[in-house]
């Protein structure tokens, strides 16, 4: 069985041959495999199709995929029409319980939602779609009475958007004018102050950072009175305090309604969920929605990319963390060492670090809350900003990708980055970098015509094409999925070592600091107040200093060896923290 999906942005009959069409085996034969249709752009019968695959591969456009699929699937739950994209399978809503989604970005999550909100009527690959056909379907399954409460009206749904910079172009008032219209429980007032919004409920929307608008977003979702609640995404721009907090309110929430939740930080959704849903296929070509599992078996199961109940593999090669974390420093030439320095904002803020180094070569992650001066650190490393006391003088070049990315032109991704550098034709490039962050498909694209995910790739891509001594990369990981995440890290990684070039990467996502960073910066203090800036130290050491703040506990997980984090007094929890090891126990003690 085979689906053959055309992407209607990308194909271009004008500027072409028709060459699928010209190439055919079938319609050289005779049979009418591909026709044009009035709209100048070909139809594939998937009937007729062999799978020979020789027009996607000769479609200068690259706008045809040929899939074949797993024999084990039906027809499917929704398809957007012939030649487009196909939706198996739903995840089921469970009142009382948060009910996780884990899979990439493009895969039929935001369908799916739709769908179980009611404003989607799934017509199982036909044309037509009704409730009455859907109810006949789900007859006897636990969407059966969840479907026929949607159908009569009774199901009202809350949704927090993934991209939420799109919130300012769609509201430009104040943010206590957005929170207001949205409370219908009556807890506006108590989400504020566990969210730490007070201080920006006067401020207009536009003028608020990443952090403060996904802190917005979820408050006005939770703030709804629904029998739904989905959150697509709430870790971009925040720090694992306030992913923390976030979480448990969502469990709260959770208690007597069905709440729905797409995360791709691991550490989040094995804390967060209940039971999670596992959506693999091709992106932009179909989606599969397993069955619920348990959350320990559902991520190590998406981590070693094979589904044994369904006998699928989602992904030739597994997410592998270190067995041994706590990385000894490697004996490697020093790029710079600085004495201590400090910058100071009037009475506003004011920061001071230690006295460090910096070696050729090594990955460094950055780890602390937001508003404690990690981009004040790096900018005073990359000599944008003087600092007030100590000299900073590092004489290194230093590429730096920002944590917002806003693109300010109109210019074609491979223009773009053309212009950056002239590594942007090297072999080296094109064979680390653009191609194992899957770039190539966005050449022709234009840069304000990229989703949040395709901007963050292409922004990666931009930072390491230039020539430099040091790459500074600040939360690399948001929007992306978890594929997209673990290809991040090995790139960066191969990068540093390869070229005998220091990267430091600030992030948030425990699972992409621990595969990344060979050592630790950890800063410490009252964001927006006060912060300290500690010197690189090993992993161990800097992970206990930082969980210490947070206290929490991190075990290794026994088939996988990936993060997990320990429940609140729980006995594991207890002994780590008696024993001051908050990041893990070491396997060689």
């Amino acid at each position: 069985m085979r689906i053959a999906i055309l992407s209607k942005d990308r194909c271009q009959p004008r500027r072409c041959s028709h060459e699928c069409e010209k190439y055919c085996p079938r319609v050289r034969t005779g049979d009418e495999t591909i026709v044009f249709e009035e709209d100048g752009k070909p139809v594939i019968s998937e009937e007729l199709c062999v799978g020979c695959g020789i027009c996607v591969h000769k479609c200068p456009f690259e706008a045809i995929m040929i899939i074949g699929l797993p024999e084990a699937l039906n027809e499917p739950t929704h398809r957007y029409g012939p030649n487009s994209f196909a939706l198996y399978g739903l995840p089921i809503p469970q009142v009382g319980k948060v009910t996780g989604i884990l899979g990439p970005n493009g895969i039929g999550k935001s369908t799916a939602v739709q769908i179980l909100s009611g404003t989607l009527t799934p017509n199982f690959g036909g044309e037509d779609a009704n409730w009455e056909k859907v109810l006949e379907y789900y007859s006897g399954s636990a969407l059966h009475d969840y479907f026929e409460k949607v159908m009569d009206g009774d199901i009202k749904v809350a949704q927090k958007p993934q991209y939420i910079d799109l919130i300012p172009k769609a509201f430009k008032g104040k943010t206590s004018e957005l929170l207001d219209k949205t409370d219908e429980r009556g807890v506006l007032s108590e989400l504020i102050e566990r969210l730490d919004l007070s201080h920006i409920v006067d401020r207009k929307i536009t003028e608020l950072s990443g952090g403060e608008l996904q802190r917005v977003a979820i408050a006005a979702c939770a703030a709804k009175d629904a029998d739904f609640y989905f959150f697509d995404e709430i870790s971009p721009y925040l720090d694992i305090y306030q992913r923390i907090n976030s979480a448990q309110l969502i469990q709260e929430i959770a208690n007597d309604k069905a709440v729905l939740v797409v995360e791709h930080d691991l550490a989040l959704l094995d804390m967060l969920a209940d039971a999670v849903h596992i959506a693999y296929g091709e992106p932009g070509g179909y989606g599969v929605v397993t069955h619920p599992k348990g959350v320990r078996i559902a991520i190590n199961q998406y981590l070693r990319g094979y589904l044994p109940e369904e006998n699928v593999r989602v992904r030739p090669d597994a997410i592998k963390f270190e067995v041994h974390p706590p990385r000894l420093e490697t004996d490697i030439e020093t790029l710079v060492e600085y004495d201590n320095f400090s910058k100071s904002y009037g009475d506003t803020f004011y920061l001071e670090t230690d006295a460090g180094s910096l070696k050729e070569g090594e990955v460094l992650g950055i780890v602390g809350p937001n508003g404690i001066g990690k981009s004040t650190f790096v900018r005073m490393l990359a000599g944008e900003i003087e600092p007030d006391e100590g000299k900073l003088d590092l004489d290194v070049k230093i590429a730096f990708k920002p944590q917002y990315i806003k693109p300010e032109s109109s210019l074609q991704v491979e223009y773009f980055l053309r212009g950056i550098s002239r590594k942007f034709d090297t072999s080296y490039f094109q064979s680390e970098v653009a191609g194992p962050l899957k770039i190539e498909k966005l050449y022709e694209r234009m840069l304000t015509d990229l989703s949040g995910g395709e901007l963050q790739r292409v922004a990666i891509a931009a930072c390491l094409c230039q020539d430099a001594d040091m790459y500074i990369l600040d939360e690399p990981s948001a929007h992306l999925d978890v594929e997209q995440r673990s290809m991040a890290t090995r790139v960066i990684k191969r990068f540093a070592e390869n070229n005998g070039k220091t990267a430091m990467v600030v992030d948030h996502d425990i699972y992409m600091i621990d595969m990344l960073s060979e050592r630790l910066i950890v800063f410490e203090g009252e964001p927006a107040v006060s912060g300290k800036a500690h010197a690189a130290s090993t992993m161990q050491d800097g992970m206990n200093k930082f969980l210490a703040n947070l206290n929490i506990t991190f075990r290794r997980d026994e088939d996988t060896s990936r993060p997990r984090v320990n429940k609140p007094n729980s006995r594991l929890d207890r002994e780590q923290k008696a024993k001051g090891e908050y990041y893990y126990h070491n396997p060689d003690e």
